[in-house]
């Protein structure tokens, strides 16, 4: 599935979206930035309440395809601006994390 797709299937309010094409290929979920760091793949889309800048960076060293901010979490207007320079995909879900992942498990 893409981003594009995923926005649709979530109906998401996006908050950088440098690569709507890019293909998720797996989903991850966790709110503890070292962990995730460590466990989430490539090409996984990242499912968190976090919203501090290190999520854009941990996004980066993960590659993951892109952060889904779970229960309608924002984001302050600098950490979009560095997530769009780094070239990150973040969307928000008004949505719970376990109803995002059911709802992928289906399109997956």
């Amino acid at each position: 599935m893409t981003i594009s797709k995923l926005c649709s299937v979530l109906d998401a309010k996006v908050l950088s979206l440098p690569d709507d094409t890019r293909e998720i290929k797996g989903v991850y979920i966790g709110d503890l930035l070292s962990w995730v760091m460590g466990r989430a793949k490539a090409d996984d889309a990242w499912i968190t309440i976090m919203s501090n800048i290190n999520v854009v960076a941990v996004a980066s060293l993960s590659d993951v395809s892109c952060i889904i901010l779970a229960e309608g979490v924002e984001l302050d207007d600098d950490v979009i601006a560095t997530a769009k320079a780094k070239f990150i995909n973040i969307i928000s879900v008004d949505k719970g994390a376990y109803e995002i992942a059911a709802l992928l498990s289906r399109e997956l």
